[in-house]
């Protein structure tokens, strides 16, 4: 005679199998995002660079038709999307604007708006720019390596003899 067993076989999964596939399922996500952050963080200096040389362009058909980038007293970039208060009347019968397409925003991929200089007619010297635009760059502080667009050109001087040769034979002792 035979014995039946009364012990029932369980289907599922156990605990160690359980965790292997928690463990494989890490990895392979750690894996995407270690090699899908860096061009995350290229798109976005991408997208700002592709917004300072859109918004350019939009600055120059501003010029083209008022004759002169915006200033601050016309509120800056916002004179690309609303019409600014001027003075001579036949100036704001030129405006021909948004220049820009609607919902456009000054922001870059950070949240950091963008910078605008005009440059002021008083001290503008011919090789200047007339104005200068650039996102402040992922960390958001001006005039470090990480801004994007226009940076501002200085010329480092190593020493006092350079700074001589350049202004015309200023030398050090000769007062």
């Amino acid at each position: 005679m035979k014995v039946k067993s009364h012990k029932k076989r369980r289907s599922g999964f156990t605990l160690i199998e359980i965790l292997l596939v928690l463990v494989i399922i890490g990895l392979v996500a750690t894996a995407l995002v270690v090699n899908l952050m860096p061009q995350q963080e290229g798109a976005e200096r991408n997208a700002a660079d592709l917004l300072v040389k859109s918004v350019k362009n939009s600055l120059n058909t501003y010029r083209l038709n008022i004759g002169h980038y915006p200033t601050e007293d016309e509120g800056g970039l916002l004179a690309l999307v609303q019409k600014p208060t001027f003075e001579n009347e036949r100036l704001g019968a030129k405006w021909n604007g948004p220049y820009v397409k609607s919902g456009t925003t000054f922001d870059d991929p950070w949240g950091n708006p963008l910078v605008y200089e005009p440059a002021d007619p008083e001290f503008k010297q011919p090789e200047d720019p007339d104005y200068r635009l650039y996102s402040k760059g992922p960390n958001g502080i001006e005039g470090d390596d990480d801004d994007i667009g226009d940076k501002e050109q200085e010329e480092e001087v190593d020493s006092l003899e350079e700074l001589g040769e350049a202004g015309g034979g200023l030398t050090p002792g000769n007062d």
